[in-house]
């Protein structure tokens, strides 16, 4: 009751605060759910839930644990005694954890002790920056201790003088490393490559590592793309997440079992599946997974042939306008899951096994979603220019007439290969867009896994191409209708997205009054010689640009933003994070360089502290008043 009551008071004010429309600051006071468990005794869900608190500029974090059936959540101070730890080996005898090892010089003084006050760093390699970290010849390894009631002996690293990294960089986690059941192995995840061809390479292996002899296999050897997230059933039948090939991180990713040797690709025979995530059955004979699926994420089951002649049987479990973000536990016939939409946050839900049905297990955020206009969203299906129905989801302010006319945001999606679903950002977020009046347009363009392979691929090599024509033909297909006002129509979007902000403002034709581009890559050759990870850029342009013979290359690099900057001549809100190591700043320097000296009205957004993301909540807040305040003032 404590639980309901302090939730209460909270939305309460909350209540008072929404006046019926989603605003920045109510946005950042909503609860965010996140499941840890279930119980050892399997009767109850443990679940955090994060409020932030935006004038301390922090997270206030409290634990619950709810009956797997419904019903009063139930406060608890102490997670790790309720939930099985993993870290744990299954025999108890062991415990697992991971740590960093100093094992490179990078800095001056790691060269020349007595000039400890110098201030340098020396390379000779790639990969000397990462996402939004410098290398400093430190590597992350796993380490292994015996443990008993409760104390953990001296740790053994598991990978010594390895110059590689598990969990890996920049975000793997404790699903990098785990036990077999019988205690007697440990499996890892790591990239066994090191500096220049580190960052020309996706080619990450399983690796098991034997407790009794302290030998190394590499269970993966043969494949050449991405093995990740390995997990085992209770009788030691191994599963895994595979990409085929070698540099080309958006690869058909599909779930993997090994039985007594022989390995069996459970979903390979179906081309519009791209696993995101899995979770083995109870009884050990199916497997649980998530995928992208007509704009949504939905949930699926398959059947472990194990070493009989069977094709897999792939069922898809779930439907509807929604996303299963998360598969936590199966307990019974059920199974719990995070789910999202375009208007509310993750909530807790258990999902009956057999029918799909769905029910809502914890209600953090009901009675503030209460107080907050819906909005409508809508499949539309539109004609692209080469002939194909592509999905576009249309957001709709609260209490839209149809009898007004609506300024309308085209809002591109990252990537580039990024499923845009049913998803709730809390800074990308829809409904919060919508909610200050707007229409928001959001197709399911080239490059996006749920509509098949051939769809998902055809945005590589070939950024300035046919996914332009797919966001125009959106944008042109909405505005037919009466209540769009084509004067102000507005295009927005990250990373990819920012990208194609910036492509757009070179080839839009009058279309749009106002732009705003979050991390967007501007010019490609510089994004070229300075971006981390090189395995991208070089399957994405087809090679480097100074391959003249490359005809792909060069067709690639011809689509730079940089290129058609002369055609640009409506207002751009450019926006770029210091921390940023995948699009560095001079992207954004050199976009909002080029616009104020063609004398374009232009204004530039600087996260000296953040990365790819705004992480920080008051800089999120300011995110979000600029963002809105650039399309009041342009739009």
């Amino acid at each position: 009751m404590k639980h309901v009551l302090i939730t209460g008071l909270l939305l309460s004010s909350l209540a008072g605060m929404a006046q019926g429309q989603l605003t920045p600051e109510l946005l950042w006071k909503l609860g965010r759910v996140n499941a840890v468990g279930l119980t050892k005794d399997q009767k109850f869900v443990v679940y955090s839930v994060t409020t932030p608190d935006v004038g301390a500029n922090k997270n206030n974090r409290k634990s619950y644990k709810i009956p797997v059936t419904g019903g009063t959540p139930v406060e608890v101070t102490n997670t790790d005694e309720l939930v099985v730890n993993d870290r744990i080996s299954p025999d108890g005898s062991y415990i697992l954890s991971s740590d960093a090892v100093k094992l490179k010089n990078v800095n001056g003084s790691d060269f020349y002790p007595e000039l400890k006050n110098s201030n340098v760093q020396i390379y000779d390699n790639l990969n000397y920056r990462h996402w939004d970290t410098w290398e400093d010849g430190k590597f992350d390894h796993v380490f292994v201790a015996p443990y008993n009631s409760g104390k953990a002996g001296a740790a053994k690293d598991i990978m010594p003088g390895e110059l590689y990294d598990c969990p890996q960089k920049p975000f793997g986690g404790d699903e990098d490393f785990i036990w077999s059941p019988d205690s007697k192995k440990i499996v890892y995840v790591t990239k066994k490559k090191f500096g220049t061809d580190y960052a020309i390479s996706t080619n990450t292996d399983l690796y098991e590592y034997d407790m009794a002899t302290g030998s190394t296999t590499n269970l993966t050897e043969q494949n050449a793309g991405y093995d990740i997230n390995p997990a085992f059933n209770s009788k030691g039948t191994l599963a895994w997440l595979s990409m085929k090939r070698d540099g080309y991180e958006s690869d058909k990713q599909d779930l993997v079992v090994v039985n007594n040797g022989t390995r069996t690709n459970l979903t390979g025979l179906r081309d519009d599946i791209h696993v995101e995530s899995f979770k083995w059955s109870t009884d050990d004979r199916n497997l649980f997974f998530i995928a992208p699926v007509n704009g949504t994420l939905q949930l699926f089951v398959v059947d472990n042939p194990g070493m009989l002649m069977k094709v897999p049987d792939v069922k898809q479990i779930t439907k509807g306008d929604f996303d299963v973000a998360a598969i936590v536990a199966q307990t019974g016939d059920k199974l719990i899951v995070s789910r999202t939409d375009i208007n509310h946050a993750a909530e807790l839900y258990t999902v009956d096994i057999n029918t799909g049905s769905m029910t809502q297990l914890t209600h953090v955020n009901d009675e503030a979603y209460k107080t907050i206009g819906l909005c409508k969203t809508e499949r539309r299906f539109v004609k692209t220019t080469d002939g194909k129905q592509m999905l576009v989801w249309v957001v709709y302010p609260p209490n839209f007439d149809a009898s007004k006319k609506y300024p309308t945001l085209l809002y591109c999606q990252g990537g580039p290969q990024s499923a845009l679903t049913q998803f709730y950002s809390f800074r990308w977020n829809f409904q919060l867009m919508a909610s200050q009046g707007y229409i928001v347009v959001a197709p399911n363009r080239r490059g996006m896994p749920g509509h098949g392979t051939q769809w998902n691929e055809q945005v590589s090599k070939d950024w300035g191409g046919q996914v332009m024509n797919d966001y125009l033909s959106a944008i042109d297909n909405v505005s037919k209708e009466s209540f769009v006002d084509k004067n102000r129509l507005g295009c927005v979007g990250a990373s990819f997205g920012g990208f194609s902000v910036f492509r757009l403002a070179g080839m839009h034709n009058k279309r749009f009054k106002s732009f705003i581009s979050h991390d967007g890559v501007y010019d490609f050759r510089s994004m070229y010689g300075t971006t981390d990870e090189m395995f991208f850029e070089n399957w994405e342009k087809g090679g480097p640009y100074w391959d003249s013979k490359n005809k792909v290359a060069q067709r690639s690099f011809s689509q730079s933003p940089s290129n058609y900057v002369d055609q640009w001549n409506t207002p751009i809100m450019i926006i770029q994070g210091g921390k940023d190591y995948r699009v560095s700043i001079e992207q954004g320097q050199q976009a909002f360089q080029a616009a104020q000296l063609r004398g374009i009205k232009s204004r530039f957004l600087y996260f000296p502290d953040e990365n790819h993301w705004v992480l920080n909540m008051q800089n999120a807040i300011v995110w979000q008043r600029e963002f809105y305040k650039w399309l009041k003032e342009t739009l």
